[in-house]
């Protein structure tokens, strides 16, 4: 069994993987200052839901954008014996065009080998999380670089966290944009901006890939994935050809399979 870990700035997500095949996915806080013990805890703690435990697990693959915990999880792999393989530039198994590869995300580099061996070439993966990245894959299989903006959790938070009147809202999809209430105008604001956001930045993505390969934007495959994935209002965005929330775990998979020989991937397109 292979467990695949995605430590992200906001939240840790785990996948099991049996034969290929992903089983389980849970989910817990990052907590940055972790320790080995405590991140062992937080582990086992998730396995534990789906009545499997570390002893259980014949290794990892971890794509990880927070340092500290990187390393407490280095240690805990040694002190359990397991073997670890971590998603870096050097060792995620497809060519990187950009400047300084080994500044670019883990995560971004997983999501696009699994979206290249998943969905095809040229694709755009676009991850709603912490920060929404679009991720640019050449018709060659290659990551070429992308875009960072700041997610929509940390723009909603900041605005309550920065003003005296206006609250925090709940995410949802309202029913206009000229909103009679000030709830309704942070909504509006909110979730159909970021809207525009997410679907303007992935055109102008699409149409530099598409320009690359003398093929139309619309051949370009766009593939959302990340902790937002699965909210209802992600299907207000535009160009969007499919939503996979397990993108991420579904490509340690693969990074797995072909660095190790393992078990490929056979989790389906869901």
């Amino acid at each position: 069994m292979l467990l695949a870990i995605d430590i992200g700035n906001s939240n840790i997500t785990t996948g099991l993987f049996q034969n290929g095949l992903l089983v389980a996915t849970r989910r817990a806080t990052t907590n940055r200052a972790a320790s080995p013990d405590e991140l062992e805890l937080l582990v086992e703690g998730l396995l534990g839901l789906d009545m499997v435990d570390l002893r259980g697990i014949a290794s990892i693959a971890c794509a990880s954008v927070v340092p500290g915990l990187t390393s407490a999880l280095e240690s805990v792999a040694v002190r359990r014996d397991l073997a670890l393989v971590l998603a870096t530039a050097g060792r995620v198994p497809l060519p990187i065009r950009v400047e300084r590869p080994d500044e670019v995300g883990a995560d971004r580099l997983v999501n696009a080998l699994a979206a290249a061996r998943l969905y095809g070439t040229p694709a755009v993966v676009v991850d709603l999380g912490t920060a929404s990245t679009f991720d640019a894959v050449a018709a060659d299989g290659a990551f070429v670089g992308g875009a960072i903006a700041p997610g929509l959790e940390v723009g909603v938070d900041a605005l309550a966290a920065r003003t005296a009147k206006l609250p925090r809202i709940e995410l949802r999809q309202p029913d206009r944009a000229i909103a009679r209430d000030t709830a309704g105008a942070l909504q509006a604001g909110a979730i159909l901006g970021y809207q525009a956001l997410v679907a303007g930045l992935l055109g102008r993505v699409r149409r530099e890939l598409a320009d690359t390969t003398g093929i139309e934007p619309e051949a370009v495959v766009a593939i959302l994935t990340g902790g937002l994935a699965r909210a209802p209002w992600v299907a207000g965005i535009e160009g969007i050809s499919t939503i996979d929330p397990d993108l991420t775990l579904k490509g340690l998979s693969i990074l797995h399979a072909e660095v190790t020989g393992g078990e490929p991937i056979e989790a389906g397109l869901g």
